[in-house]
């Protein structure tokens, strides 16, 4: 090999380097561990797919899978479409304010999860929260927003206030790089505001977000954070099994089944693989 040809090595090893250590080599771990079981009697011994075939049929890996699924197909599309109408009035022009607004907008995103679940399982508390004392001041009983019909919805609310400007930020992105004169040839010929974005804004935007949605449906998959913060504020709300990564935590960090854990969050991540590129192939046909 002559020296140029090192020239391309050179700038991609480290990356290489980086990406084996921290990507592929726990992937390989993981599946290492998936073939074994560990047991108080008898050790380590190699079970094949045994582990896969006991996920496939266990309950409460299909409820969390469940539970996260409707999270996905609910949450998402009310969070996506929040983002366009604010991506769309900052875009118009006509929003008093525009830059101020956008860093408002933005600013969850920068809060960490961790904080943000603590902050807003404080506001959901009926006894030492906002709306307890809602309740309080006003005489009246609203729903608790952590009881266990109501708690997926309100992580829904707190995941939709962290990412509404993050994927605004995108689609906001994807408008700046329309060419201006097609909003003027467009006004020239008479079209009105809600005409530019049906004809104009929203085609130019299929790309954006079909990159946000995809980015949406692997962060709804990993859903750890929320549930297990709010865990210690609703016991009786989130189980060891609320999310499919909650479960794979709890069998690994509690349970000491290390290698059913890690067969959970390989076919969790295979999963997530697939639809995310299933939704990718079928959204992006026909996009130069």
């Amino acid at each position: 090999m002559t020296r140029r040809s090192w020239i391309g090595w050179q700038f991609t090893g480290p990356f290489l380097a980086v990406f084996t250590l921290v990507f592929l080599a726990p992937i390989a771990y993981a599946a290492y561990l998936s073939v074994f079981r560990t047991r108080l009697v008898g050790g380590t011994t190699f079970v094949g797919l045994e582990n896969y075939t006991k996920a496939l049929e266990d309950p409460q890996f299909w409820e969390a899978l469940g539970r996260v699924s409707l999270f996905l197909v609910v949450q998402v599309p009310i969070m996506l479409g929040l983002a366009l109408l604010v991506a769309l009035a900052i875009d118009s022009g006509r929003l008093h304010g525009a830059g101020f607004f956008r860093i408002a907008i933005f600013l969850p995103y920068a809060v960490p999860a961790v904080v943000a679940a603590v902050m807003w399982g404080f506001l959901y508390g009926t006894r030492f929260g906002l709306v307890g004392n809602f309740n309080e001041a006003f005489g009246v009983t609203l729903p608790d927003p952590l009881a266990p019909d109501l708690i997926l919805a309100s992580i829904g609310n707190i995941v939709t206030w962290e990412f509404i400007g993050y994927n605004m930020l995108i689609l906001y992105s994807g408008l700046r790089v329309v060419d201006t004169a097609l909003y003027e040839a467009a006004a020239i010929d008479g079209a009105g505001q809600f005409r530019i974005i049906r004809a104009i804004k929203l085609p130019a935007l299929r790309g954006p977000l079909v990159v946000a949605t995809v980015f949406s449906i692997i962060g709804s998959f990993q859903l750890f954070n929320e549930p297990q913060i709010l865990d210690t504020l609703a016991p009786n709300s989130i189980t060891t099994y609320f999310t499919p990564n909650l479960y794979a935590y709890q069998l690994s960090f509690a349970g000491q089944q290390i290698n059913y854990s890690a067969t959970i969050a390989l076919i969790m991540g295979v999963a997530t693989t697939v639809v995310a590129y299933l939704f990718q192939r079928r959204t992006m046909r026909g996009i130069s």
